[in-house]
């Protein structure tokens, strides 16, 4: 009886990949659907990250610093490090920025690390909430939104490094030349290059995380195929070797990504510090 009720693998993955949502999503790009889960977690980490980074800085001492004092510190001189090498110019708000994103990323990375059944169930049983995708980063909408603010940014420094004559100037005159007859070429492949950047961050981000994401998912379904079919034992075995070697290989993954997301960031406004 409880194997006729348990849902299909399709089902069981369609379900765990639907948001919860203000409404059914009718178009590829549809801006009147907001996913809750998507603003709750994502807000919720960078609460957390805020906390964090605030409760080290204040626990700053000038002895020898305790472990979690060490780490923090370890970040920060990481990040003051590659954003020096990068970005040459004031760098009193992009270091911080930097710092931020990475921390935020991270966390908001590492909720693919906690069982994925786990934040369904308590919003399911709780709440009475049907669905729940609490990986913000394995949104395509969450992460082309931190990568749109990347953008703005990158126009920003650019506007305020070079003024806005100077910006417009490289703009239609960079790469090919001043030539009026130049100025569609050069307009049109830096609107491309903008857009590039801006598709291509938020783009590598949700593929890897929503690649891991999935696998977890078929992780889980060989644990649940453990419990009701004949060769349970073996599938019981696989499940916890293929889900601690896939946990211990994506915390790799977890902070590898919010360190390339941050380095990218960096280095896309430092190219808006230089000019063409």
């Amino acid at each position: 009886m409880a194997a006729s009720q348990a849902p299909t693998a399709t089902e069981y993955i369609i379900h765990h990949l639907t948001h919860a949502a203000t409404g059914k999503q009718s178009f590829i790009v549809d801006f009147s659907v907001v996913n809750l889960d998507t603003v709750f977690f994502s807000v919720l980490m960078m609460v957390t990250a805020l906390l964090t980074l605030g409760a080290a800085a204040r626990r700053v001492t000038a002895g020898v610093p305790g472990r979690f004092q060490a780490f923090v510190e370890m970040i920060v001189e990481l990040v003051e490090e590659q954003s020096k090498s990068i970005v040459h110019g004031d760098r009193t708000f992009i270091a911080p920025l930097a710092l931020t994103v990475f921390v935020w990323v991270a966390l908001m990375n590492a909720i693919d690390l906690i069982p994925v059944d786990l934040f369904p169930w308590i919003a399911h049983h709780l709440f009475q909430i049907e669905y729940l995708r609490p990986l913000p980063t394995a949104d395509l909408n969450g992460t082309l939104g931190m990568s749109l603010g990347v953008l703005l940014l990158m126009l920003y420094y650019g506007i305020k490094i070079k003024g806005f004559g100077g910006w417009l100037h490289e703009l239609f005159c960079a790469p090919f030349g001043a030539k009026w007859y130049l100025y569609p070429a050069n307009l049109g492949l830096n609107l491309i290059e903008y857009a590039a950047k801006m598709v291509s961050l938020g783009m590598r981000l949700f593929g890897n995380m929503y690649a891991g994401e999935l696998l977890f998912f078929l992780i889980a379904l060989l644990g649940g195929f453990a419990a009701f079919s004949g060769t349970g034992v073996l599938m019981a075995i696989g499940h916890v070797i293929a889900g601690t070697a896939w946990w211990l290989f994506h915390v790799l993954i977890v902070l590898l990504q919010a360190f390339i997301f941050m380095m990218l960031t960096l280095v896309y406004l430092g190219q808006a510090h230089e000019g063409h």
